[in-house]
């Protein structure tokens, strides 16, 4: 919980709203909406549906059935997400076709769940000097094909680029059935296995990461915030956490507050509590604890955010596409304090 922490109003321009029956196509739910709304029904039954604390028996990271790889940027938040709508307990995933191509089929009535995968686009612009902007040669010509190639700094153009973030439809394995399944989910959590830490290690490895995180923690006390002011985040002491994974689950998220300094990614910190500004941050805070306790394998087991649900109800009524700005920017939040490892064959967003 933050002192005073929050960001910008949740109010955006341009709301999208889930379409009545009849309307036309253009008008129509987006995949987008229906994940809000599923996200926002367990949420008015009480769930915080982006917690999940760290199991290593059941396999910790979401990673592809098949290959092991692991999915990475926000997209571990969208699939905790899709276990608490089907109830699973297997963070292992596949594709449709490549299911198919192992003889898996998805159980009738499964639904996917979609991540996102980034993918750069580009193209080159003509100035008002190149022979294109004044009409000649067109741009199949053989002249045009001597254009420079994307990324070069040739005369006469300028490249535009920027990032599409494509759907990714995946089942969960508990969604699929066919020959194998089994042998398949064992041997990934047998793998799982091999490249377990034990929890002192994670736990040391958690220490390392949030203690080099430059902003200074006092402890002691019954609460836990971050003041903008003194650039400080204050903890209760080790003692009053019911385990220290817990424990590092605070101070993720009073960290994730600490990137919105003016100084780092300057969110609007400012709003009083209550506020629409307030649980907007405070939800950035709980998202980016997400992506750290996935990437600490902590889990995000922490506690003292419920009280914040209705609100958050709230805010994702009054604009959907809200979840997935908050998301965005509680991945740039985490990746401040613990950047991602590149990988080339890990899917993230």
């Amino acid at each position: 919980m933050a002192a005073a922490s929050p960001s910008r109003s949740a109010v955006e321009a341009g709301r999208s709203r889930p379409a009545a029956a009849g309307a036309p196509p253009s008008a129509r739910v987006t995949p987008e909406q229906k994940l809000v709304e599923a996200v926002i029904e367990l949420m008015e039954a009480g769930t915080t549906p982006w917690r999940r604390p760290w199991e290593g028996l059941a396999g910790g990271h979401h990673v592809n059935l098949l290959s092991g790889r692991r999915y990475r940027g926000a997209n571990p938040v969208l699939l905790t997400f899709g276990m608490h709508r089907r109830g699973s307990a297997l963070p292992y995933w596949c594709g449709f076709a490549e299911a198919k191509a192992r003889g898996l089929v998805p159980r009738k009535g499964s639904k996917a769940v979609a991540i996102v995968r980034p993918q750069v686009q580009g193209r080159s612009r003509p100035t008002e000097s190149s022979p294109t902007a004044h009409g000649q040669p067109s741009p199949g010509s053989a002249e045009s094909a001597s254009a420079p190639e994307a990324g070069e700094q040739g005369a006469g153009a300028q490249e535009r680029t920027w990032i599409r973030y494509k759907p990714l439809p995946l089942f969960n394995a508990a969604d699929l059935v066919g020959p194998g399944l089994e042998e398949l989910i064992e041997r990934r959590r047998f793998s799982e296995g091999l490249e377990r830490r034990s929890e002192p290690e994670r736990l040391a490895a958690a220490e390392a990461v949030l203690g080099a995180w430059p902003v200074p923690v006092s402890q002691g006390g019954d609460r836990a915030c971050y003041w903008p002011e003194a650039d400080r985040i204050q903890l209760p002491d080790r003692c009053a956490f019911h385990s220290a994974a817990a424990f590092y689950a605070t101070w993720a998220h009073e960290g994730i507050h600490s990137t919105g300094h003016p100084q780092r990614l300057s969110r609007d910190l400012g709003g009083g509590f209550g506020s629409e500004a307030y649980a907007r941050e405070e939800l950035v805070a709980e998202l980016g604890a997400v992506l750290l306790g996935d990437r600490l394998e902590i889990g995000s087991d922490s506690a003292n955010h419920a009280a914040y649900l209705a609100h958050w109800v709230q805010l994702l009524r009054q604009s959907p596409r809200l979840l997935f700005q908050v998301l965005s920017e509680a991945r740039r939040a985490a990746d401040l304090i613990c950047p991602e490892a590149v990988e080339t064959d890990a899917v993230g967003a």
